[in-house]
């Protein structure tokens, strides 16, 4: 089981005030349904377990699905890594990775929607400085590590707009994420439903497209087909990888149909291995027509 690989696509940027790897152990703060938690786990290779301790309200709740949240739900097809010697490498070299499933819906919707269309700079930053100035402290020995829970739904939906500009965060972002806000309750029945079902509620939603509903179903509901269309660079990049000539958003659809079902699987791999475009020329700059305090 390998904690870092799987739990990866929760940190949002190295300064996530929400994560932190300390002392050995990979702490969260966790905005759960009955509570806020801070979880600390601990991986013990020799004895073959990972162990996990919580604190606050929401520290049963945690506990509870702390496996689920550490892909044990998750199974690959038997033949999966025989479909292509790259991801078959990849997949080689991160046997402990999983597909993970917090089922908590709004943890990771509201990120990915700050986080669009924008560069990862600007994504984490906007993200980061939200949480910081309206999250709460998480319980336990997280306050004292500096952890922060995100904000609640209800805190979302009171956000200024000046506050959201403040943040480096457009109001077409911002305005999305209150109205997901509004229907918090609804969303967090997403879980019990297919993937199918839950992805094409997602996309019901205006501001929430097929490129954010797959950053929320990877992570919340444990989808491995929901691949990040619309990216920047995840259609380019696997198909480097798959084929040594970059692809758009068709030639990907194209290229992925061995692995139906499972897709998403094919982009993590890829990402973990390293697999990719050779970078050149400097990253995109970012916009500066926002506030950013």
């Amino acid at each position: 089981m390998d904690v870092a690989a799987t739990w990866g696509v929760f940190r949002r940027g190295a300064g996530d005030p929400s994560f932190k790897v300390a002392g050995g152990a990979l702490w969260r703060a966790v905005e759960t349904p009955v509570g806020p938690a801070t979880l600390r786990t601990v991986t013990r290779p020799g004895e073959g377990c990972v162990l996990g301790e919580a604190w606050g309200a929401g520290a049963d709740w945690v506990l509870e699905h702390l496996p689920s949240m550490l892909g044990a739900d998750d199974v690959a097809a038997d033949d999966f890594e025989s479909l292509h010697p790259v991801v078959a490498e990849s997949r080689r070299r991160h046997p402990g990775w999983r597909v993970p499933r917090t089922g908590l819906v709004m943890e990771s919707l509201v990120p990915a929607i700050v986080e669009q269309k924008v560069t990862g700079q600007e994504a984490f930053g906007g993200w980061r400085r939200i949480v910081r100035r309206f999250g709460e402290p998480a319980p336990g020995p997280g306050q004292v590590l500096g952890l922060q829970l995100h904000p609640t739904p209800a805190v979302l939906g009171q956000i200024p707009s000046w506050e959201w500009l403040r943040a480096g965060v457009s109001p077409q972002r911002s305005d999305t994420v209150v109205r997901v806000a509004a229907l918090a309750r609804r969303l967090e029945e997403l879980p019990a439903m297919s993937h199918a079902a839950a992805r094409k509620r997602l996309v019901s939603i205006p501001g929430v497209g097929v490129w954010t509903a797959a950053e929320t179903a990877h992570r919340a509901l444990g989808d491995p087909d929901a691949v990040s269309f619309g990216d920047y660079h995840v259609a380019a990049d696997m198909g480097w990888a798959l084929t040594g000539h970059p692809v758009g958003d068709e030639g990907l659809v194209e290229l992925l149909r061995p692995w139906a079902g499972q897709r998403y699987r094919v982009q993590r791999y890829l990402e973990l291995g390293g697999a990719g475009r050779p970078r050149r020329g400097p990253r995109m700059a970012p916009r500066r027509h926002l506030p950013v305090a």
